[in-house]
């Protein structure tokens, strides 16, 4: 089972300043930046995936820019990803078109053909067909009864194109290994759709639509493929959101799916951002000690704008909890002084943004037992990965993307770590 990394420039300044929090002097981005596997001795995944929108062109604005969308074309996926030193040569590189990107249009703005051609030119070792995402979901449905007259329509679609996508595949010898995507809104239908995807001449499917599906809906799903495909087919879990629970689905032999969820978690999730593995295999987790820029968050400066917000308080109590934080890693600050530092800080800026002085008492209580637990294992202080060794207690701090996507590639290394259990 291989865990693929879906990448969209998930990048840091090796240079960045945590002390003057500022990047490196004449830094350039993305030359000057790393990757995850940049970073450590031996990649936190197993591969990597990039999908076509990400990259962007006339139909999808993606998140590169012209400049890097029209080197990643001339260059290939792999020199793009500096994936090409001699280490990183048997590292699998998928593509897929991205189709939460297009969701909500009438048909992909992508042909199979198009992919085919996207896939080649960029040398990618695996693509898949060009699918159109279902989001009704019904577990209770038989066969292929139900459907609304849309999700029909996206399910039909879905397998033209994936047999045209093959065909095209063929003719043109291609040289990746094509994944026929599925699509249905129940089990019995995304297993009918799985069948007849094998009966083209399949062997690796890419099951989409589980990001909105809970772990007993996706075991459904899953159970329901194998039961109608041969044994021998391939599976991979496009966008598998429970990424946390990977182990649930060891039984179903998945051969790779593909995540972000333990980088986007040390940012997008409120608790549970810090990873860790226990001694007995599982995966648990610390929260990030907040400490918002003063100065340079957006809704920060409006509020200062607006007079709500003293700015030379809150640059003060900012100032404090990110002294008395580094104080504390020296053992030069107990955790009661620290905690009362971050949680007076954290505590002014919201009240002030919300103009409510009971918010203090609720947020206090809900932030201390959070923040005590953190500082007390310090577990930045016992891990081995080259993030947390480098960057310190930086890596807890949950302030701007530096140290932010740093916690999110410590969240990788962690994570990697247990899939490699689990095989």
């Amino acid at each position: 089972m291989k865990f693929i990394f879906s990448d969209s420039l998930d990048m840091v300044d090796p240079g960045f300043d945590f002390i003057e929090d500022r990047n490196a002097p004449n830094r350039r981005p993305y030359w000057d930046d790393a990757y995850p596997h940049e970073l450590f001795e031996n990649p936190p995944y197993d591969g990597m995936l990039v999908s076509k929108a990400t990259v962007g062109d006339q139909h999808i604005k993606g998140k590169f820019t012209e400049s890097q969308a029209m080197r990643f074309h001339r260059v290939g996926a792999r020199e793009f990803l500096r994936l090409d030193q001699q280490k990183y040569t048997s590292m699998p590189i998928f593509g897929d078109c991205g189709a939460f990107s297009y969701a909500e249009e009438p048909t992909p703005p992508y042909t199979p053909e198009e992919m085919v051609e996207f896939y080649d030119d960029c040398s990618f070792t695996h693509g898949c067909s060009v699918d159109h995402i279902i989001f009704d979901f019904d577990e209770n449905l038989s066969g292929i009864e139900g459907g609304s007259e849309d999700a029909r329509m996206r399910f039909a679609l879905t397998l033209d194109n994936a047999s045209r996508f093959l065909k095209e595949h063929q003719a043109h010898g291609s040289s990746f290994v094509p994944l026929g995507a599925v699509q249905g809104w129940s089990p019995t239908s995304i297993a009918e759709a799985a069948r007849q995807l094998c009966a083209m001449g399949y062997d690796y499917l890419a099951v989409g639509g589980l990001v909105p599906l809970k772990a007993p809906q996706i075991h459904l799903v899953v159970q329901a493929i194998r039961n109608a495909v041969p044994a021998s087919t391939r599976l991979h879990l496009l966008g598998f959101a429970k990424a946390d629970v990977i182990e649930q689905f060891v039984r179903y032999d998945i051969t790779s799916f593909d995540t972000t969820s333990p980088l986007i978690r040390a940012f997008k999730d409120d608790k549970k951002n810090y990873y860790v593995l226990s001694d007995s295999g599982e995966l648990t987790y610390f929260t990030a000690l907040r400490v918002p820029q003063a100065t340079e968050n957006t809704r920060l400066k409006k509020a200062a704008k607006e007079g709500k917000i003293n700015q030379e308080e809150l640059q003060r109590l900012e100032k404090k909890s990110l002294k008395t934080l580094r104080a504390f890693d020296r053992n030069e600050a107990s955790i009661d002084e620290t905690l009362e530092a971050i949680i007076s800080y954290n505590v002014f800026l919201e009240s002030s943004l919300h103009d409510n002085v009971a918010i203090r008492d609720k947020l206090s209580a809900k932030l201390n037992p959070l923040y005590r637990e953190t500082l007390q294992a310090r577990p930045w202080k016992s891990c081995v990965c080259p993030i947390c060794k480098t960057a310190g207690i930086e890596v807890i701090i949950f302030r701007g993307s530096n140290r932010n996507r740093r916690r999110g590639m410590h969240n990788l290394f962690v994570y990697h770590n247990r899939v490699k259990q689990l095989r």
